[in-house]
Protein backbone atom coordinates (compact mmCIF):
# COMPACT_ATOMS: atom_id res chain seq x y z
CA UNK A 1 0.00 0.00 0.00
CA UNK A 2 1.38 3.22 -1.36
CA UNK A 3 1.94 6.76 0.61
CA UNK A 4 -1.04 8.93 1.59
CA UNK A 5 -0.65 12.13 -0.47
CA UNK A 6 -0.85 15.26 1.51
CA UNK A 7 -3.88 16.45 2.99
CA UNK A 8 -3.36 20.06 2.63
CA UNK A 9 -2.99 22.20 -0.38
CA UNK A 10 -1.46 25.48 -0.30
CA UNK A 11 -3.72 27.82 -2.43
CA UNK A 12 -2.18 29.98 -5.00
CA UNK A 13 -0.48 32.81 -3.60
CA UNK A 14 -2.80 35.34 -5.04
CA UNK A 15 -5.93 33.97 -3.47
CA UNK A 16 -4.07 33.70 -0.08
CA UNK A 17 -3.43 37.41 -0.61
CA UNK A 18 -7.16 37.96 -1.64
CA UNK A 19 -6.46 39.63 -4.88
CA UNK A 20 -7.64 36.76 -7.47
CA UNK A 21 -10.86 34.99 -7.42
CA UNK A 22 -10.38 32.07 -9.49
CA UNK A 23 -13.54 31.01 -10.10
CA UNK A 24 -14.76 34.38 -11.33
CA UNK A 25 -11.39 34.63 -13.00
CA UNK A 26 -11.99 31.29 -15.52
CA UNK A 27 -15.96 32.20 -16.03
CA UNK A 28 -14.38 35.45 -17.29
CA UNK A 29 -11.71 33.88 -19.28
CA UNK A 30 -14.70 31.70 -20.87
CA UNK A 31 -16.29 34.58 -22.37
CA UNK A 32 -12.82 35.03 -24.45
CA UNK A 33 -13.45 38.84 -24.60
CA UNK A 34 -11.02 41.83 -23.39
CA UNK A 35 -11.63 42.82 -19.94
CA UNK A 36 -12.74 45.95 -18.95
CA UNK A 37 -11.07 46.68 -15.23
CA UNK A 38 -10.97 49.76 -12.39
CA UNK A 39 -9.58 50.03 -10.12
CA UNK A 40 -9.24 53.43 -7.19
CA UNK A 41 -6.14 54.07 -4.91
CA UNK A 42 -6.59 56.59 -2.64
CA UNK A 43 -5.97 59.77 -5.27
CA UNK A 44 -6.90 57.91 -8.81
CA UNK A 45 -9.75 56.29 -10.69
CA UNK A 46 -7.55 53.86 -13.09
CA UNK A 47 -9.17 52.10 -16.22
CA UNK A 48 -7.48 49.60 -17.75
CA UNK A 49 -8.75 47.23 -21.13
CA UNK A 50 -6.82 44.16 -21.84
CA UNK A 51 -6.84 40.71 -23.07
CA UNK A 52 -6.31 37.59 -21.11
CA UNK A 53 -3.11 35.72 -22.74
CA UNK A 54 -1.40 32.58 -21.29
CA UNK A 55 1.86 34.21 -20.04
CA UNK A 56 -0.50 37.50 -18.71
CA UNK A 57 -3.30 39.78 -19.47
CA UNK A 58 -2.25 42.30 -22.21
CA UNK A 59 -2.93 45.89 -21.77
CA UNK A 60 -4.07 47.73 -24.76
CA UNK A 61 -5.00 50.65 -22.79
CA UNK A 62 -4.42 52.30 -19.51
CA UNK A 63 -5.92 55.40 -18.19
CA UNK A 64 -5.74 57.76 -15.00
CA UNK A 65 -7.79 59.82 -13.82
CA UNK A 66 -4.91 62.35 -13.48
CA UNK A 67 -5.37 62.96 -16.91
CA UNK A 68 -8.57 65.20 -16.07
CA UNK A 69 -6.38 67.41 -13.75
CA UNK A 70 -3.84 67.81 -16.44
CA UNK A 71 -5.59 68.50 -19.33
CA UNK A 72 -9.40 69.46 -17.75
CA UNK A 73 -8.53 71.30 -14.08
CA UNK A 74 -10.54 68.65 -12.62
CA UNK A 75 -10.06 68.63 -8.42
CA UNK A 76 -11.63 65.16 -7.09
CA UNK A 77 -10.30 62.69 -9.16
CA UNK A 78 -12.01 59.15 -7.53
CA UNK A 79 -15.71 60.04 -7.52
CA UNK A 80 -18.49 58.86 -9.65
CA UNK A 81 -17.89 61.91 -12.04
CA UNK A 82 -14.24 61.80 -12.46
CA UNK A 83 -14.77 57.86 -12.80
CA UNK A 84 -17.21 58.19 -16.22
CA UNK A 85 -14.60 60.86 -17.63
CA UNK A 86 -11.73 58.21 -17.09
CA UNK A 87 -13.88 55.68 -18.51
CA UNK A 88 -14.96 58.10 -21.49
CA UNK A 89 -10.89 58.47 -22.73
CA UNK A 90 -10.60 54.34 -22.01
CA UNK A 91 -13.60 53.72 -24.40
CA UNK A 92 -12.21 56.72 -27.25
CA UNK A 93 -8.64 54.79 -26.96
CA UNK A 94 -9.68 51.27 -26.93
CA UNK A 95 -12.00 51.67 -30.06
CA UNK A 96 -9.30 53.70 -31.63
CA UNK A 97 -7.06 50.61 -31.11
CA UNK A 98 -9.41 48.08 -32.69
CA UNK A 99 -10.95 46.91 -29.30
CA UNK A 100 -14.91 47.15 -29.32
CA UNK A 101 -16.15 45.02 -26.71
CA UNK A 102 -15.35 43.67 -23.70
CA UNK A 103 -16.85 42.48 -20.35
CA UNK A 104 -15.94 44.64 -16.92
CA UNK A 105 -14.09 42.46 -14.66
CA UNK A 106 -14.98 43.84 -10.66
CA UNK A 107 -12.44 41.22 -9.14
CA UNK A 108 -12.66 41.50 -5.31
CA UNK A 109 -11.87 45.39 -5.50
CA UNK A 110 -15.76 46.00 -6.10
CA UNK A 111 -18.95 44.75 -4.78
CA UNK A 112 -22.26 44.47 -7.39
CA UNK A 113 -23.69 47.54 -5.95
CA UNK A 114 -20.38 49.75 -6.19
CA UNK A 115 -21.06 53.03 -8.72
CA UNK A 116 -17.52 53.50 -9.50
CA UNK A 117 -17.12 51.06 -12.03
CA UNK A 118 -20.23 51.10 -13.69
CA UNK A 119 -19.86 54.53 -13.92
CA UNK A 120 -16.44 53.90 -15.95
CA UNK A 121 -17.93 51.06 -18.18
CA UNK A 122 -21.12 53.68 -18.96
CA UNK A 123 -18.30 56.48 -20.24
CA UNK A 124 -16.39 53.58 -22.26
CA UNK A 125 -20.11 52.70 -23.85
CA UNK A 126 -20.61 56.52 -24.58
CA UNK A 127 -17.48 56.29 -26.41
CA UNK A 128 -18.62 53.20 -28.57
CA UNK A 129 -17.85 50.07 -26.93
CA UNK A 130 -19.84 46.98 -26.24
CA UNK A 131 -19.92 46.64 -22.25
CA UNK A 132 -23.07 44.45 -20.79
CA UNK A 133 -23.92 46.05 -18.19
CA UNK A 134 -27.25 45.03 -16.50
CA UNK A 135 -30.22 47.51 -15.74
CA UNK A 136 -29.75 47.64 -11.76
CA UNK A 137 -26.12 48.49 -12.52
CA UNK A 138 -26.65 51.33 -14.18
CA UNK A 139 -25.19 54.52 -12.12
CA UNK A 140 -28.40 57.74 -12.33
CA UNK A 141 -27.51 59.94 -14.80
CA UNK A 142 -27.83 62.89 -11.86
CA UNK A 143 -24.84 61.15 -10.19
CA UNK A 144 -22.70 60.86 -13.08
CA UNK A 145 -23.34 64.69 -13.53
CA UNK A 146 -22.13 65.56 -10.24
CA UNK A 147 -25.94 66.82 -8.90
CA UNK A 148 -25.57 65.45 -5.79
CA UNK A 149 -22.29 67.12 -5.25
CA UNK A 150 -22.94 70.38 -6.46
CA UNK A 151 -26.60 70.16 -3.95
CA UNK A 152 -24.52 69.26 -1.35
CA UNK A 153 -21.88 72.65 -1.23
CA UNK A 154 -24.72 74.60 -2.10
CA UNK A 155 -26.57 73.66 1.04
CA UNK A 156 -23.37 74.19 3.14
CA UNK A 157 -22.40 77.57 1.95
CA UNK A 158 -26.40 78.55 2.55
CA UNK A 159 -25.69 76.44 6.10
CA UNK A 160 -23.01 76.06 7.37
CA UNK A 161 -20.21 78.51 5.49
CA UNK A 162 -17.39 77.34 7.68
CA UNK A 163 -17.74 73.24 7.08
CA UNK A 164 -18.00 74.30 3.50
CA UNK A 165 -14.74 76.41 3.11
CA UNK A 166 -13.04 73.27 4.99
CA UNK A 167 -15.23 70.50 3.01
CA UNK A 168 -14.43 72.04 -0.60
CA UNK A 169 -11.29 73.82 0.32
CA UNK A 170 -9.82 72.44 -2.75
CA UNK A 171 -11.92 73.16 -4.82
CA UNK A 172 -11.96 76.53 -3.77
CA UNK A 173 -8.30 77.36 -3.80
CA UNK A 174 -8.47 75.89 -7.44
CA UNK A 175 -11.13 78.18 -8.36
CA UNK A 176 -13.34 75.05 -9.71
CA UNK A 177 -16.98 76.09 -8.88
CA UNK A 178 -18.17 73.23 -7.21
CA UNK A 179 -22.04 74.86 -7.12
CA UNK A 180 -21.74 74.37 -11.12
CA UNK A 181 -20.71 70.82 -11.13
CA UNK A 182 -22.90 69.35 -13.92
CA UNK A 183 -22.49 72.11 -16.37
CA UNK A 184 -18.48 71.56 -15.79
CA UNK A 185 -18.96 67.93 -16.61
CA UNK A 186 -20.92 68.45 -19.36
CA UNK A 187 -18.29 71.23 -21.16
CA UNK A 188 -15.32 68.51 -19.79
CA UNK A 189 -16.99 65.72 -21.36
CA UNK A 190 -17.30 67.35 -24.74
CA UNK A 191 -13.84 68.53 -25.10
CA UNK A 192 -12.72 64.92 -24.30
CA UNK A 193 -15.00 64.13 -27.10
CA UNK A 194 -13.62 67.08 -29.30
CA UNK A 195 -9.76 65.42 -28.70
CA UNK A 196 -7.45 63.75 -31.41
CA UNK A 197 -6.91 60.87 -29.36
Amino acid sequence: MGKAGPRYIVPFRRRREGRTDYRLRKKLLLANKPLFTVRRSNRYVYVAVSIPEIGGDRTVVMVSSKILAEKYGWVSLKNTPAAYLTGLIAGIKAVKKGVKEAIINLGRAWTKNASIPFAAAMGAIDAGMNIPIGEKALVDESRIRGEHIANYAKFLKENSPELYKRRFSRYIKAGFKIEEYPKIFEETKMKILGEEW
